[in-house]
């Protein structure tokens, strides 16, 4: 008798652990994982830069708006983007901010990629862990985060993105030798020819920060314009006669950030994806959270900060390529210099000024230096995953530099579109950093 309630008791005493609420431990690595995830989904639909840029700012964006409301130290971004509205207000004293930024940021994730399924089985994995820890935690925290991702996607459906989809192709003028033609080897059509009608994030307008035109169109030796394609072809004349052990050639590699690139051999054509120049900043922007280390919610606010950064530079970058329609080095050097050349890397299906990746690398590096310091030096590892060496920087800035200069050394933008872009891009990420006011505290934020 006395065995068996000894033998009761403790099933008791089991069956009460088993079912005891467990603190669920939410880090910066949950949230440095989410958007890895994001990400790796990215790569694997082919996304656009403009459009990935986008990708990556709503679901930041929802994550930042739930953390704004149980930190102080932070503010939310109601009436500083364009048409935001407050978000959803809760008094529950069982919600977990962090399970319920993580929640909102996958959902919106989600919501926006073409592979669902991809994303959702990474979220799973992860929340089925802390639901069995302390499941009314996490169905209160969880139920806060789809409300604010409901509030987000409200707004997120005003961009105008939709319309988009249905406007026409871009026309192609062929007679006219400035403008942008279609490039080897797939002569895609011109990629999101409306991008400027997305709704803007921070900035007033997509051509709020309208860069100087690009230098005269001429072919005559001499010219502004000449020197500046020849430029282009004596630089990957250069790069040709060491290929293995030039520095530019590894430069170029290291930037490329094409979510696209057809190879072909022989009759037979295949392609590489990798990620965005979105996507590496983003990966730079983890590297700094991580060096510096940063908490869970102060990661959330640089993610999202950069996020609008990319997401505006790109709307004002885009808005200057289909205005300007300028035509790429490689389609005037095949016709005039030598029809077998090829650029280093793969001239992108889109007009050529200014440089894409010179606006957002500007812009990132802004606002990366204003949350992190000037002097902050890192190791790049963001192209390791795609078989790329790291790169050691000793600023945001000197990254930004190196990552515009890798268009000249790819071959497939002129001077001028590199240097005015970039100056275009620190110019939004100035304006992104004077106007959103998302902290209370700098002096308490640096501490964190």
């Amino acid at each position: 008798m006395k065995n068996f309630i000894l033998l009761v008791f403790s099933s008791i005493l089991i069956f009460s652990c088993k079912n005891e609420p467990q603190k669920i431990e939410v880090t910066s690595g949950d949230f440095h994982a989410a958007n890895d995830h994001l990400t790796r989904v990215m790569v694997h639909d082919i996304f656009s830069p403009p459009v990935a840029s986008r990708v990556y700012s709503y679901s930041n964006i929802a994550a930042y708006e739930v953390m704004a409301q149980f930190d102080k130290d932070y503010k939310s971004l109601a009436g500083q983007l364009t048409d935001l509205g407050p978000a959803p207000i809760t008094t529950s004293e069982l919600i977990n901010p962090e399970i319920a930024a993580v929640v909102a940021f996958y959902e919106i994730g989600k919501n926006l990629v073409f592979s669902e399924e991809r994303l959702i089985v990474k979220r799973d994995s992860i929340f089925n862990i802390w639901k069995t820890k302390d499941e009314e935690t996490f169905k209160a925290s969880e139920a806060y985060g789809l409300q604010v991702a409901s509030h987000i996607r409200k707004w997120m459906s005003k961009d105008n993105y939709s319309e988009t989809r249905t406007m026409p192709k871009f026309s192609v003028h062929t007679d006219e030798e400035s403008r942008w033609q279609p490039t080897p080897p797939t002569y895609m059509d011109g990629i999101e020819p409306h991008w400027s009608k997305i709704r803007p994030f921070a900035i007033n307008a997509a051509n709020q920060f309208k860069p100087v035109p690009p230098p005269e169109f001429s072919m005559e030796p001499g010219s502004r314009f000449h020197n500046e394609l020849m430029e282009v072809y004596n630089i990957r004349e250069e790069i040709a006669k060491d290929e293995e052990n030039s520095e530019k050639m590894a430069i170029a590699k290291f930037w490329d950030c094409n979510p696209y690139v057809s190879i072909l051999r022989g009759h037979l054509m295949f392609a590489t994806k990798k990620i965005t120049p979105g996507g590496h900043w983003m990966g730079v922007t983890k590297i700094a959270c991580q060096k510096s280390g940063a908490d869970f919610n102060k990661s959330v606010y640089a993610y999202t900060k950069v996020s609008v950064a990319l997401a505006d530079g790109f709307i004002s970058c885009w808005e200057e390529k289909y205005r300007s329609n300028l035509v790429r080095p490689e389609t005037l050097i095949n016709k005039y210099i030598d029809d077998s050349w090829t650029s280093v890397l793969q001239t992108p299906p889109f007009p050529e000024y200014t440089s894409g990746h010179s606006v957002v690398s500007g812009a990132a590096a802004i606002v990366l230096t204003d949350i992190f310091g000037d002097d902050f030096s890192f190791d790049d590892d963001t192209e390791v995953d795609y078989g790329l060496p790291v790169r050691s920087f000793k600023s945001f800035k000197d990254a930004s530099r190196e990552a515009a200069e890798s268009r000249l050394y790819g071959g497939i933008h002129y001077r001028a579109a590199i240097e005015v872009g970039l100056d275009q891009g620190q110019a939004i990420g100035n304006y992104i950093v004077n106007k959103l006011e998302m902290t209370n505290s700098k002096e308490k934020l640096a501490a964190k």
